[in-house]
């Protein structure tokens, strides 16, 4: 089965660009954002360019979960300011069953940040396990597979700058498998139908 082209690299900038319009909104004396590396690096990284009217602060968390399908997290990287009286946006690439982000939520609501919330670039609601507000949402996701734009399989295709749908289980078995047909690609997509090099 080939990739499929899900958000080009044109249609991400607009989520961007209308996520940005909506933290500056809410946020007029400026705002931290939060990325959870690895995968919301480029988000949080083109968000925070997006973000041109108010000041805004950086910082990045790392976490790694201690089992397979514990649920359970711990934190490989803290930040690196206090955030305390400040208003906070835990930026996700993509919230799912909403484990990590509750816990993130909780780590960082113990040290009072004035306001916190969340933004995620893809949102799959339907799969939640812990009821998780995600206040600034790009895209709801149904089951589909994504890779790029941070998003990966064992490290692969996080550079792309697209999110691509592929299969799971093409995937689980060569975790390669999309590589030249996706690096080939310049990104555009037609109507969901395969990557148009």
């Amino acid at each position: 089965m080939p990739a499929t082209i899900l958000l080009d690299a044109d249609t991400l900038a607009r989520h961007v660009r209308r996520l940005a319009a909506e933290i500056e909104a809410d946020h007029p004396d400026g705002v931290v954002l939060i990325g959870v590396l690895k995968g919301a690096l480029l988000f949080v990284a083109d968000l925070a360019r997006a973000i041109t009217r108010v000041p805004v602060e950086l910082d990045f968390m790392a976490i790694s979960r201690f089992a397979p399908d514990s649920g359970r997290v711990r934190i490989l990287h803290d930040l690196d300011s206090d955030i305390s009286g400040r208003d906070v946006v835990v930026v996700e690439d993509l919230v799912d069953t909403g484990l990590t982000l509750a816990y993130l939520v909780g780590q960082l609501l113990a040290r009072a940040p004035r306001r916190l919330s969340a933004c995620a670039l893809l949102d799959r609601s339907g799969r939640r396990i812990v009821p998780t507000e995600v206040r600034y949402r790009g895209v709801e996701l149904g089951d589909e597979f994504v890779l790029g734009y941070g998003l990966h399989t064992r490290d692969l295709y996080r550079n792309l700058p697209f999110v691509a749908v592929g299969d799971r289980t093409v995937v689980a078995a060569s975790p390669e498998a999309y590589v030249d047909e996706l690096y080939a690609s310049d990104g555009r997509r037609n109507e969901r139908g395969p990557v148009v090099a």
